[in-house]
């Protein structure tokens, strides 16, 4: 089961408030929750290489963390990375890997 989710109002509560409780509430209080409809483990393999694909590296690593959270292997997601790299572009796995070592590598 997600944990919930406080980045939001953490990081931009007081700046921006109705971001902030979109983030939070939405998007990983409700949409994430459903995991009668998609397991959170699912929610995080598709994130983590929506993310990848895009370039969007700080917010990879994080989504990486989850992931782990989540369930998601060390395997699982070099595979992932490595499935993505031929879709996404070579450089994007490289930076992928960087991180992935990171997160997963902190066991």
């Amino acid at each position: 089961m997600m944990q919930k989710q406080t980045a939001g109002r953490d990081q931009l509560g007081e700046f921006a408030p109705t971001f902030a409780e979109l983030n939070d509430d939405v998007l990983f209080g409700q949409v994430w929750s459903r995991e009668d409809k998609l397991p959170a483990r699912d929610r995080s393999l598709i994130t983590c290489s929506a993310l990848m694909a895009q370039g969007l590296f700080p917010q990879l690593e994080s989504h990486m963390r989850i992931a782990r959270t989540n369930g998601v292997t060390k395997d699982e997601m070099v595979e992932l990375i490595t499935h993505l790299a031929f879709y996404a572009g070579w450089p994007k796995a490289w930076s992928a890997f960087d991180l992935a070592q990171k997160v997963f590598g902190e066991d």
